[in-house]
């Protein structure tokens, strides 16, 4: 229907604004952002394994760890296909816990005030690192481009991480290009 509104009057044309507005871009400070969300507990990256297959050590992810960052690489590609950044890019992480049920009421009421943070597993720097290899090749060509981290751990229902990607964008002919070559 949009495209009908600009055979008719070509005097306002679509924007990229008003097309980066749909796929859930936001400018702000001079840099796009966009924010996903990944359903469940949040997970951290686990330890590569080693196996012997003929003689020689084989590295591998854990199947557990490489189905949860394929889940956070799919929630991100529903949201924003095709959208990419360059360097420099910042993420935040923001990785939402249950409130233990065994907890007292004062305890827990601390807890949804965010006056008392979770410690438990897995670490901060684990569910960042499991964040940026899923988006690698999605969100960014490689998270070396990272150059800032934000990243917290808080009480709050439901248990989900809430991804923020900021930066600027990949021209779109690169992007196109890259999904025919790479």
């Amino acid at each position: 229907k949009k495209a009908q509104s600009y055979e008719r009057n070509k005097s306002f044309p679509l924007t990229t604004q008003s097309a980066n507005h749909r796929a859930g871009i936001v400018k702000e400070d001079s840099m796009e952002r966009v924010i996903f969300e990944v359903p469940g507990k949040p997970q951290g990256k686990g330890r590569p394994r080693a196996s012997v297959v003929g003689g020689h050590a084989r590295m591998y992810t854990p199947a557990g760890t490489a189905a949860y960052e394929n889940r956070i690489m799919l929630c991100y590609q529903q949201r924003h296909a095709g959208v990419r950044f360059v360097p420099p890019i910042i993420l935040e992480v923001n990785a939402y816990f249950a409130i233990p049920k065994s907890y007292p009421k004062k305890k827990a009421a601390l807890c949804s005030q965010n006056i008392l943070r979770p410690t438990c597993k897995p670490d901060m720097d684990n569910i960042v690192k499991a964040v940026a290899d899923a988006l690698n090749g999605v969100a960014y060509r490689d998270d070396s481009a990272i150059v800032e981290l934000r990243v917290a751990k808080r009480y709050g229902s439901p248990e989900r991480l809430v991804v923020r990607v900021s930066g600027d964008l990949e021209p779109e002919e690169e992007v196109v290009e890259g999904l025919h070559h790479g």
